[in-house]
């Protein structure tokens, strides 16, 4: 009987998950169209809600999807308390479930992953911090934009 789950369960799921990032890639591209300073400039009003709303509950969906439930004990910390949030040890896509729960914060990436089909223009509407492997100032510069968002009082999201 639990083999004929899986084999029922399994596509199903998958699908469930595709249109799921589908509906996530459509909503960035929407939130990040004609954006006034693109990647420069904060995303305001109805931007920056559509993505912490919309991505933030697609991505619990998609996760309830794969079969994970999850609960916040506490409170999470504001912007106002915490502009820079520390997750670790970030080593897999558990990594989102803390994103989807704080609101889709900014978050520090490869500059590589902006370039990925579907996934980089979801990554880009968080308005990542890039960081490029190949540049030899690059650790410098990301210490120096993570410390420019956190002193700017509520105008970037949390940095994750």
């Amino acid at each position: 009987q639990t083999l004929l789950q899986g084999i029922i369960l399994l596509p199903l799921r998958a699908i469930c998950i595709v249109f799921i990032l589908l509906l996530a890639w459509l909503s960035a591209s929407i939130a990040t169209c004609c954006q006034p300073g693109r990647g420069f400039l904060p995303l305001q009003g109805w931007r920056r809600r559509m993505i912490q709303t919309t991505l933030s509950s697609l991505t619990r969906m998609a996760y309830f999807v794969m079969g994970f439930q999850v609960k916040v004990k506490g409170k999470v910390a504001s912007l106002s308390e915490a502009p820079i949030f520390v997750a670790a040890p970030h080593s897999s896509f558990f990594d989102a479930i803390i994103c989807a729960l704080t609101g889709m914060p900014s978050i520090v990436s490869r500059a590589e992953n902006l370039s990925t089909p579907v996934f980089g223009t979801i990554l880009s509407s968080l308005q990542p911090v890039a960081v490029s492997r190949q540049d030899p100032d690059s650790r410098k510069n990301t210490v120096a934009e993570i410390t420019r968002r956190a002193l700017s009082r509520g105008q970037w999201p949390q940095v994750i």
